[in-house]
């Protein structure tokens, strides 16, 4: 077999064998999610953790620049070359889906987490109400605590790279319930394309070639404890955009300063709204009047900020990725965001808010 066909042959391998390993969760979370993963991610952390700025930025800038460069040479021999050419193509993709699924995205197959917390489901409308009762009054507290008045929004007093390691402290905390959760040495970053992530509508990304948590530093700032913490759950194997949701709120929640409880809170709340604005529009608006005003201001400033950057950019994008999200074991796409508020009226049920 000549050299070229190898790693072309290799790439429709390791796509069978993806068919194969969604049917062995139990396989994937004890061999990968609890064997080797935590050990790239580990080694990965603390060998690019202190690095000041984001590697794994860099490497995708030159990555990408690299593939324009290469289009760019090819584009006056494609139709003479296409063999050749589609067969290099096709050894970089395959190289590279290698690489995705053995330094993080194997993840995609393991156990869920409701059954690892033993949490269900599903749950009612007044399941749902009464939740969101309970966290109307915690996030009211918080902000009144924080504000010393109703009307007005949190500001955080606190810098981005303080709220990196103010994060720590939350699953510090929650390790000591679950120590699945175990958090350490640090590699969260500031996205050096943190404008592009915001035309396209995204607050963050984990890379998985460097296990470097990125998040936008654009956006509003009582947003970015509970951003970053949903990023650092990613690092930790948890595929699952509605698992890393769950996971930030309580890494939030359980942090000892009020302003990061308040950003998980806070931000529960809103999924909880966008809920009852799809079930109920007249429980939702009844819920809104007795939310203290300094909170709406605040998502008010969520909002204004994201319409200033919102084009067909992002529509694009959230095209791609609601699909990316389905072909890797996320049948609801981008709606499995909205997923974590399941895990949370069910996990709240057992537990006090």
């Amino acid at each position: 077999m000549k050299r070229k066909y190898i790693l072309p042959i290799f790439l429709l391998i390791q796509i069978i064998v993806l068919q194969i390993i969604p049917y062995y969760p139990e396989n994937v979370e004890q061999f990968y999610s609890n064997g080797l993963y935590p050990i790239i991610s580990k080694s990965s952390r603390i060998a690019f953790g202190n690095i000041p700025f984001s590697l794994g930025d860099f490497i995708y800038f030159i990555l990408i620049s690299s593939m324009l460069l290469w289009f760019w040479n090819k584009r006056k021999n494609w139709k003479s070359e296409w063999k050749n050419n589609t067969l290099s193509l096709l050894s970089f993709v395959s190289v590279f889906y290698f690489f995705f699924h053995l330094l993080w995205a194997f993840n995609y197959y393991r156990e869920p987490l409701f059954e690892k917390m033993e949490i269900k489901k599903e749950y009612s409308d007044a399941d749902l109400l009464n939740f969101t009762k309970k966290l109307i009054i915690k996030t009211n507290t918080i902000q009144s605590q924080l504000t010393k008045n109703d009307s007005l929004k949190v500001v955080f007093p606190y810098s981005q790279d303080q709220v990196f390691e103010m994060n720590l402290n939350g699953y510090k905390n929650l390790a000591v319930l679950y120590d699945y959760f175990n958090y350490s040495h640090l590699s969260t970053k500031k996205s050096l394309f943190s404008l592009p992530l915001t035309y396209m509508g995204f607050s963050g990304y984990l890379n998985p070639f460097t296990n470097e948590a990125q998040v936008n530093y654009l956006g509003p700032m009582y947003t970015f404890p509970m951003t970053a913490n949903h990023e650092m759950a990613h690092q930790m194997g948890y595929a699952s955009e509605s698992e890393c949701n769950f996971i930030g709120f309580l890494a939030s929640v359980k942090n000892d300063n009020l302003y990061v409880q308040y950003s998980g809170y806070s931000l529960a709340l809103r999924y909880c709204l966008g809920n009852w604005q799809a079930r109920n529009e007249k429980i939702q608006k009844q819920l809104l009047t007795t939310i203290h005003p300094g909170i709406l201001k605040n998502y008010k400033e969520s909002t204004d900020f994201w319409n200033e950057y919102q084009t067909p950019i992002e529509t694009g994008f959230h095209v791609f990725y609601d699909n990316f999200l389905k072909m890797n074991q996320q049948k609801d796409g981008l709606e499995s965001y909205n997923k974590y508020v399941n895990l949370m009226v069910n996990y709240y049920k057992k537990n006090e808010l």
